[in-house]
């Protein structure tokens, strides 16, 4: 299975957020943006819908940043691998030109079950357990911010 980019961004997004540790100042969206390495606008749009699904908290104004909430920090990598993905399955058989197999074809459900075998793997993981050791401090490194 391949995960969009978007996807990908997210969940390096919640990493870096994961790491950050209590007492830090809060991550801005653009520190997070260098830090994993992509342009400001598509950090931003992940990071708004990391809002929407209560992973990530942000707040406006002086001390203000990014915060990975209670839940975020326990959320399983497969949901939210889920919920970032959305509903769609690994193949399109009815878009633009229908596959004239669509009413018999045996290859739709196998896939579906192979897309939800992959989520399934990832269920029993959570963010705190991507972040453990060796890959925190090096999420930590990310940051042109001194460590503090």
């Amino acid at each position: 299975m391949r995960l969009t980019k978007f996807t990908d961004l997210a969940l390096r997004s919640v990493m870096r957020l994961a790491v950050v540790k209590d007492g830090d100042d809060p991550l801005t969206t653009r520190e997070v943006a260098e830090a994993v390495g992509v342009p400001y606008t598509h950090a931003a749009k992940a990071i708004t819908r990391l809002q929407h699904l209560g992973i990530v908290e942000a707040r406006r104004g002086r001390g203000g940043g990014l915060t990975l909430t209670g839940p975020g920090h326990r959320a399983s990598v497969g949901r939210l691998v889920r919920d970032l993905e959305g509903e769609g399955e690994v193949v399109d058989c009815e878009g633009g030109s229908p596959c004239p197999l669509r009413g018999a074809c045996r290859l739709r459900g196998a896939l579906r079950e192979a897309q939800e075998a992959f989520y399934a793997a990832l269920d029993p993981l959570t963010v705190a357990d991507l972040v453990a050791s060796p890959t925190g401090p090096v999420l930590i490194g990310l940051s042109n911010r001194p460590p503090g």
